[in-house]
């Protein structure tokens, strides 16, 4: 198949949709048939010179963060945002941190993890790579039983990009600790995300019982011939040093010859004794399935389709720092809910740049760029060394409700009517220290 009749093919003749208000507020069914850009699968007009430009940048194992990126293949969120995806289905982490049994209680964990992944575009698109700097923070106040969660998210750094992530249930004193570190290699008619970085699950009402766990990776096939596909591959790993048990999931990739797409299999096993408890198989944007080793016994772990996303809420954009994701990124954001990509170019072009002439200042300057909402890790953090970074303000899980609300509260203004303090520009590894 030529190049022009594969581009001629991918054009689509979806309506667009306007871009969501900032300040929605949201419990969308999956499977709801409501059209939007993000699930698209388009190449525009000038979509054969772009996608030509391009091939002209790659070379098998090239690093993708230095290529230029059409915005036809943009979601309307940045990376920062995204993350939020896994803070969705809410009710599944507060069911698991109330379960008694502890090897149901992390079944339960793994459960909630597991269902994150198939909330993305039904299109293959990718987040926006957020800025050096930038800040996304949202809220959710309508948990089941009243609970509130907080989020906030920084990129700590850019070549490679780091995106570190806090995320807090007060009254539960469920805390989330995260950093997601994709290094990009185009890899012939594919390219892959290779999804570095760990996720810390606290649950504070257990004693602290913390479940560590990483992502797989991101595979986009089709990108020169054939049909553009996402797939997720490779080893997703789930653990918790307290009560021994892990689980491994293997997402496999469709062979050229045999095999199924969206599958998984896995074990959950007590690393105190290696014996396997538990057997996870299905698709992990369908249904997932538990099987007991020694009874036989299998169930359903987890159907997509009942699932329902609850949506975060932010502050409104007159109200939000300049370099907040959806107020830095709004008229590219505007542009490709339009599609008009010759618009979310122009914008996206605009934001790169000043980012190159602030570097530059800071090079000839000779300053370094530290994160003002997260402090690196200590060389004798050793519990928590796989994050690289973490929330500089000291958060407590022993402390009231109230006084872990306040906390997090004071790290940035994530509410409507706050304002940033006066010591926001600090470092925030001076303001852990006390040296602010």
């Amino acid at each position: 198949m030529g190049l022009t009749s594969k581009l001629d093919k991918l054009k689509i003749r979806a309506s667009s949709e306007e871009l969501e208000s900032t300040s929605s507020k949201a419990s969308t069914p999956h499977g709801d048939q409501t059209k939007d850009t993000d699930d698209v699968d388009e190449i525009d007009n000038e979509g054969q010179s772009i996608l030509s430009g391009i091939i002209a940048q790659l070379r098998p194992g090239c690093d993708l963060s230095k290529i230029t990126l059409p915005t036809f293949i943009l979601e309307k969120k940045s990376m920062l945002e995204r993350i939020t995806n896994f803070f969705q289905i809410p009710n599944l982490l507060l069911d698991a941190n109330k379960t008694e049994d502890e090897l149901e209680r992390f079944i339960a964990v793994l459960k909630w993890y597991l269902a994150s992944w198939h909330i993305a575009p039904k299109a293959v698109k990718k987040p926006l790579n957020p800025v050096l700097g930038e800040v996304f923070a949202c809220y959710w106040d309508d948990l089941p039983d009243g609970n509130k969660a907080y989020y906030v998210s920084e990129q700590v750094s850019h070549h490679p990009p780091k995106s570190s992530y806090f995320y807090l249930v007060p009254e539960l004193k469920i805390r989330v600790d995260g950093v997601v570190v994709p290094k990009s290699k185009f890899l012939g008619n594919s390219s892959a995300a290779i999804m570095e970085g760990w996720g810390h699950v606290t649950l504070g009402e257990r004693d602290d019982e913390v479940y560590i766990m990483n992502q797989p990776n991101v595979y986009c096939r089709g990108i020169l011939f054939g049909k553009l596909r996402l797939e997720l591959g490779d080893h997703m790993y789930v653990k918790c040093a307290k009560t021994g048990f892990e689980a491994d999931i293997d997402f496999k990739t469709k062979g050229f010859i045999s095999g199924t797409y969206d599958a998984i299999e896995g074990v959950i096993k007590n690393s105190k004794n290696s014996e396997v408890l538990y057997n996870i198989s299905g698709k992990w944007n369908e249904v997932m399935e538990i099987k007991n080793v020694k009874t036989g016994e299998k169930k359903v772990l987890f159907d997509t389709a009942g699932a329902t996303q609850l949506k975060s809420q932010v502050k409104p954009l007159d109200e939000q720092w300049e370099y907040e994701s959806r107020n830095l990124w709004k008229p590219t954001l505007e542009g490709l809910s339009k599609r008009d990509h010759n618009l979310a170019t122009e914008e996206k072009f605009k934001v790169e740049n000043e980012q190159r002439i602030i570097a530059k200042k800071r090079l000839e300057a000779g300053v370094d760029f530290h994160p003002r909402l997260f402090r690196p890790v200590s060389d004798l953090e050793q519990d928590i060394k796989d994050l690289e970074y973490i929330i500089y303000k000291h958060i407590d899980l022993s402390e009231d409700a109230e006084s872990l609300r306040s906390s997090v509260l004071d790290i940035f203004p994530i509410l409507p009517g706050q304002k940033l303090h006066e010591s926001f520009d600090i470092p925030g590894y001076k303001k852990a220290s006390g040296k602010s």
